[in-house]
């Protein structure tokens, strides 16, 4: 934590042998110890830049000690726009563009990477980024699967590189006072935190088409098994579907469990259990629009997360957050803010966020706070220069991801699962046990 005050301040103020796309990477860690000067800027390419990837290459253009010196992606659309996007952040060189990730990865200029793709890249896009010599910014949710996060924290650590998971709230100050709080017992032993999100999302209906011609399908589907393309996928919904996309609860969820999980103090849970299902809609969704999921932890511990996708009434006039509730009292949370209330629910404490210029907006799903993500940034950067493991370490990413893609699991076997609180594995579950992974397209299977 003394650590984490210090750079907050400072804001304020051998080879293994890992195979995806029919490219080896077999590079050792020594050869890729890249030595970054206080003087010299770290040159990231940002790969998958529609949306959320256009609006995070301006704020890594923004950063005086790094440089956007190539943007990717599989739609060739995208690609002009977000080249403006980092010109208009001032960035006096303009990026290179390539349409295939893994020629990003060839290039030894290249410092780091930053992954907005489809979730079933994040993973596989990773691990090919550590192999290649790059540090990883790669946003939530790590992986598609557990077995993949797994993967990637060993991917990490063999090669030495830093590996950031883009939950931006490990990077707010305050929120970070707030965290730290109650571990020092502000409101006593904490006991269950519930987490929740809430939105307005309509249905979704697909039907067959052609593939678009600016489009390159093929390599969108990268590691996941061959599906004929259907229009109304591509570039949003494909979140409500299994084979690329992993729910509203890693969505959405991973950022509140993240802080939920953190303020509790707890690693893997010891039983998880989910229910919901498609309600407001009888459309194509494979996923919950309602969704409720419970994880018990050792030490008499519980986290709650709710979810309605497609019914927007906010809870405590959040459209998201967390309460932590503990034996004094409760602490709340929905951004990089903090209030604390007593047994009989008044109000004792409340600390504002010092980012007055920038509100939260929950659903926005380019940017719910670019102040947030330029900390988070900045966390990064500052990682790689000093050799030092970021605020949300690819470790501290999986075991959250791994609590949601347990729930998930739950809910479509339909059943509680008792889980190791060692490694968070499925225990006596023949059925759990196959969905810890996935069938990859021929020639993307991970291998370590």
């Amino acid at each position: 934590m003394e650590k984490r005050r210090n750079f907050i301040k400072k804001v304020a103020i051998g080879s293994v042998g890992l195979t995806f796309g029919g490219t080896v990477f077999g590079f050792s860690a020594k050869s890729y110890k890249n030595i970054i000067g206080a003087n010299d800027r770290v040159r990231v390419a940002t790969i998958g830049v529609n949306g959320r990837g256009n609006s995070m290459s301006g704020t890594i253009a923004r950063q005086k000690n790094a440089e956007v010196t190539c943007v990717c992606d599989v739609d060739e659309r995208a690609i002009p726009k977000a080249i403006k996007t980092v010109m208009d952040a001032k960035q006096v060189n303009t990026p290179q563009s390539e349409k295939d990730c893994r020629k990003v990865l060839e290039d030894k200029s290249i410092d780091a990477i930053y992954i907005a793709t489809p979730d079933h890249w994040h993973s596989p896009l990773t691990i090919m980024g550590c192999q290649a010599g790059k540090h990883v910014y790669v946003e939530k949710p790590l992986s598609h699967n557990p077995r993949e996060g797994e993967i990637a924290i060993a991917a990490a650590r063999k090669y030495n590189r830093v590996v950031q998971m883009g939950a931006q709230r490990r990077s707010a100050p305050v929120l970070s006072q707030g965290i730290d709080q109650l571990h020092k017992g502000i409101i006593g032993r904490v006991y269950l935190a519930k987490a929740w999100y809430t939105n307005n999302r309509k249905e979704t209906f697909l039907k067959p088409g052609p593939v678009p011609t600016w489009l390159d399908y093929d390599l969108w589907q990268g590691p996941a098994p061959r599906v004929p393309y259907q229009d109304g996928l591509i570039h949003y919904n494909w979140h409500w579907f299994w084979n690329w996309g992993t729910g509203e609860a890693l969505n959405n969820g991973t950022h509140e469990v993240d802080v939920a999980r953190w303020g509790l103090g707890v690693d893997y849970p010891t039983r998880v259990t989910s229910v919901g299902g498609r309600y407001q809609f009888k459309d194509d969704w494979q996923t919950p629009d309602t969704q409720v999921i419970t994880m018990d932890y050792p030490g008499r511990i519980s986290l709650m997360w709710e979810n309605r996708s497609s019914n927007g009434r906010k809870i405590e006039g959040q459209e998201r957050g967390v309460i932590f509730y503990g034996e004094n009292g409760s602490l709340d949370t929905g951004g990089d803010e903090y209030k604390v209330y007593d047994l009989s629910g008044k109000l004792v404490n409340e600390v504002k966020s010092l980012m007055k210029e920038e509100g939260i907006d929950g659903r926005n799903t380019a940017s719910p706070s670019l102040g947030l993500d330029s900390l988070h940034v900045i966390d990064f950067l500052d990682a790689i220069r000093n050799n030092r493991r970021p605020n949300c370490d690819v470790e501290l990413g999986h075991k959250s991801c791994v609590a949601m893609q347990l729930g998930n699991i739950s809910w479509r076997l339909g059943r509680d699962l008792k889980i190791d609180p060692k490694n968070g594995h499925i225990l006596g579950d023949k059925d759990g046990q196959k969905l810890w992974g996935r069938e990859y397209h021929t020639g993307w299977q991970p291998k370590i």
